[in-house]
């Protein structure tokens, strides 16, 4: 009785794994310059339902992401964070979000 347990739990784990949410990962580039950059973008990101981290390299502008594909898309994420901003490799910041960073926070912008 004992083994017919152990296996029946053992089943509903691997049925539960195959019904699991489709997690992504991904990577995109996210222009800005400092920490403060970091706390913005990360804080916006973080508000899109679905978005389980992201974490943003100031040096290389290269941002590492892992969502719910069920619940967003990293067209969301990217527009999210231009609307507080900060280009993206896809979406340019409003001009005058952008005149309202802080001074250090304002990076060249690409044409």
């Amino acid at each position: 009785m004992r083994k017919f347990n152990l296996v029946l739990i053992f089943v509903s784990i691997i049925s539960l794994d195959a019904f699991s949410v489709e997690k992504v990962k991904e990577k995109f580039k996210i222009y800005g310059n400092c920490g403060m950059c970091n706390e913005v973008i990360t804080k916006a990101a973080k508000s899109v339902d679905g978005v389980i981290y992201l974490k943003w390299n100031s040096k290389t502008k290269i941002a590492k992401i892992k969502y719910d594909s069920d619940k967003t898309s990293l067209d969301e994420v990217q527009k999210k964070i231009a609307s507080v901003g900060y280009d993206t490799e896809k979406y340019k910041a409003d001009d005058k979000v952008y005149n309202n960073l802080h001074y250090c926070c304002k990076y060249d912008r690409e044409n």
